[in-house]
């Protein structure tokens, strides 16, 4: 089923609306386990079956509440990179600019973000339609990166590429191909950009660091400089960047 909340249907798109907002409520309050109908439904001040007339499971709303989460999560990243891409930033500057803002939204909606990012559900199993919402984030990182490639902003590694590919031929796909040497072990060290971003976001997000580190803003940022120094990427550290 479509659990997007688009409808030609005025009247089941708002109820739609409603259902999420109640849903997200409850995702704060109780966590996605604890998100049934039922609760959504006494939140949004609706019958059971109003609810279950648009999203019939449980599973299709947080199915919807994923989505919504990579969606508003990857936009707040892409609008990011775009602007510093329009002011003639350098690549090193876009990424920080685009992890920033994923940062950003990651502390302003925890819920959402735990949703995506924290501990599986039990018994959820996100379909098929999760994946290209999903794949924004990255998609961003592999813009910057390639970017950085054309512009000759990249450091060759010095680490010898694995003996054989390790990547799926989507992944592979997605980025456009394999580059060349030395370069032709970027999509891997991309990946690893990726998962150190992630890991790094949970870590403060679930306060991992907030014993560790005086500065957790500014932390960031020189960890994704020092991140980013896998893929051979420079990142711009200054007193008003850090």
């Amino acid at each position: 089923m479509d659990v997007s909340a688009k409808s030609s249907n005025p009247e089941r798109t708002g109820r739609a609306a409603r259902i999420l907002d109640a849903a997200r409520a409850q995702l704060a309050k109780l966590g996605a386990a604890g998100l049934s109908p039922e609760a959504v439904a006494h939140e949004a001040g609706l019958a059971v079956t109003d609810v279950e007339a648009v999203f019939p499971h449980r599973d299709d709303l947080l199915t919807a509440l994923v989505i919504e989460a990579y969606d508003a999560s990857g936009a707040a990243m892409e609008r990011a990179d775009a602007e510093a891409a329009a002011a003639g930033a350098p690549a090193g500057a876009r990424l920080l600019a685009a992890t920033r803002a994923l940062r950003q939204w990651s502390f302003e909606n925890p819920a959402e973000f735990t949703l995506i990012y924290g501990s599986p559900v039990p018994g959820y199993h996100a379909p098929q339609d999760t994946v290209p919402p999903a794949s924004r984030t990255p998609a961003v990182l592999a813009g910057v990166i390639r970017s950085a490639l054309e512009a000759g902003e990249l450091t060759p590694p010095r680490r010898t590429p694995p003996a054989r590919r390790l990547l799926l031929p989507e992944a592979v796909a997605a980025f456009g191909g394999v580059p060349g040497a030395p370069f032709s072990d970027i999509i891997e060290r991309g990946i690893v950009l990726w998962s150190n971003l992630i890991g790094l976001l949970v870590f403060q997000v679930f306060s991992r660091t907030h014993d560790s580190v005086s500065d957790e803003a500014a932390f960031f940022d020189y960890a994704i400089a020092v991140a980013a120094e896998g893929v051979g990427l420079d990142v711009p550290l200054t007193e008003t960047t850090a």
